[in-house]
C-alpha cells in the first residue's frame, strides 16, 4: 500500500474518531440527565445505566482505535509500516487497505486476540 494513501486514510480515521467522540461527549455520554434517581421507577434507572454503559463502551472503543491509528502513523514515520510487529513479515496490501491501522498479519492478530480475550 502506498504510504501517502495510508497516511491520508489514517488521518481521515482520526478526524472521524475525534468527531464521533466529540459528539458523544457533547451529548453527555455516560452521564445521567437526572438530578436525582429517588423518584424514578427502577426500570427507568436500569435503562439509564445500560445506556451509560453502552456509551462508555463506545468511548473506550474509540479511544482504543485512536491509539491504534496513532501507532500506525508512528510506524509510517519510523519506516516499519506494513510489517507485522510480531513476526516481521510484510502485512498484505489487501489487509492494509481494509485496516490501515493493522499492526499484525492475520495469523498473528488471531493469536494476539486469543491471548488477550
Amino acid at each position: 500500500m502506498d504510504l501517502q494513501d495510508a497516511r491520508q486514510s489514517l488521518e481521515q480515521m482520526l478526524r472521524e474518531l475525534d468527531s464521533a467522540t466529540s459528539t458523544l461527549e457533547g451529548e453527555g455520554a455516560g452521564d445521567s440527565g437526572e438530578l436525582s434517581h429517588i423518584d424514578q421507577h427502577p426500570g427507568d434507572t436500569a435503562s439509564e445505566l445500560q445506556d451509560a454503559d453502552e456509551q462508555n463502551a463506545l468511548l473506550a472503543a474509540s479511544a482504543q482505535q485512536r491509539a491504534e491509528v496513532e501507532a500506525a502513523l508512528a510506524r509510517i514515520e519510523d519506516g516499519s509500516y506494513g510489517t507485522c510487529v510480531d513476526c516481521g513479515q510484510p502485512i498484505p496490501d489487501a489487509r492494509l487497505e481494509v485496516r490501515p491501522e493493522a499492526a499484525r498479519c492475520v495469523s498473528d492478530q488471531e493469536r494476539y486476540e486469543a491471548a488477550n480475550s
